[in-house]
């Protein structure tokens, strides 16, 4: 039941957006049945990426995803669902877009390792943190879907 139901945080990619996939990728996580809880349209700034990749900012690379992550605007959302994190991840695919499989976001949508479309939490408790760097609490709509039951069983 709902007790065994998480959030995670999917960033749609400036890439992404300009490559207009934002629907592409909005219809993979309905099919999949998990429900939309919040979303929005922004422009990153330096101070939201810093805190959101805290984890990455020796990495030589950093600079560079600096200026791809601010690029040009994004979509963030949480999304709700049983096992949602672990999921997401599956259906996100590995970060090397050459090794993401077939029928993967990445595997079906992404040629380079540093253009890899969307980004997700990798575990329940940095899904909560990220949600909290992008999202007010106030921001996320708790709603009651009605098909809940064809896509949970009883």
């Amino acid at each position: 039941g709902a007790a065994s139901c998480s959030y995670t945080l999917v960033l749609v990619k400036p890439d992404a957006v300009q490559r207009r996939l934002v629907g592409d990728v909005i219809g993979r996580f309905e099919r999949r049945g998990f429900k939309l809880v919040a979303m929005k349209l922004l422009q990153a700034d330096r101070s939201l990426l810093d805190r959101h990749y805290q984890h990455l900012q020796q990495k030589p690379f950093y600079p560079a995803l600096l200026a791809y992550m601010t690029s040009g605007p994004l979509v963030a959302m949480v999304w709700e669902g049983y096992n949602v994190v672990r999921s997401t991840r599956a259906m996100v695919g590995d970060t090397d877009s050459a090794q993401a499989a077939a029928g993967t976001i990445r595997g079906d949508l992404s040629m380079h390792v540093s253009r890899n479309v969307v980004h997700a939490s990798d575990s329940v408790e940095t899904a909560s943190r990220e949600i909290g760097f992008w999202f007010q609490q106030n921001e996320l709509v708790a709603w009651e879907s009605g098909d809940s039951q064809y896509t949970y069983g009883p």
